[in-house]
């Protein structure tokens, strides 16, 4: 069986000549590059979820193989270092979610707020590399509102007409 994400037709509004009831040439072209368009931008949000999706999983990763990094983190900011676990359990799921295009866009927004606070653990002015990540956390975050506002796109299981 086919899933239906991937049969579900491009709706494109055709211009109808008054004299002629079928499409004009120039309605064809407008409608070829409509699906055109929407093709890429739904390739371009496969792509861009699938990115963010690989930062959440890897970020999984190494809490669960080095979690004294995070941990470290923790400390210095006075929380409990088994708040790791937790984060891990997040960003692991997250991670699911968007590769599969389930929730993406309350999980956007609640991604990009988890960034935004995350992002003070790298607020360490003398450490150039913490200071680079306390940058790429806000521009994640900014692309977490982004796909929060596009959806998931054409190729998410939880595709529907309203969110692509």
């Amino acid at each position: 069986m086919i899933p239906s994400v991937l049969c579900t037709p491009v709706v494109v509004q055709l211009e109808l000549n008054a004299t002629n009831p079928t499409p004009n040439k120039e309605a064809n072209e407008k409608m070829s590059r409509a699906r055109e368009r929407q093709v890429y931008a739904d390739i371009a949000l496969l792509v861009g979820r699938l990115l963010i999706a690989a930062l959440f999983l890897g970020g999984a990763a190494q809490k669960a193989f080095s979690p004294e990094d995070a941990q470290r983190l923790l400390a210095m900011q006075g929380l409990p270092i088994s708040l790791v676990w937790p984060a891990l359990m997040f960003n692991l799921a997250a991670g699911v979610l968007l590769t599969l295009g389930l929730g993406v866009q309350p999980l956007s927004v609640l991604l990009a707020a988890y960034c935004g606070a995350t992002s003070f653990f790298h607020l360490i002015p003398s450490d150039a590399w913490q200071m680079s990540i306390f940058v790429k956390n806000w521009a994640i975050a900014g692309g977490c509102l982004g796909m929060a506002v596009a959806g998931p796109g054409r190729y998410a299981l939880s595709h529907n007409k309203e969110t692509s």
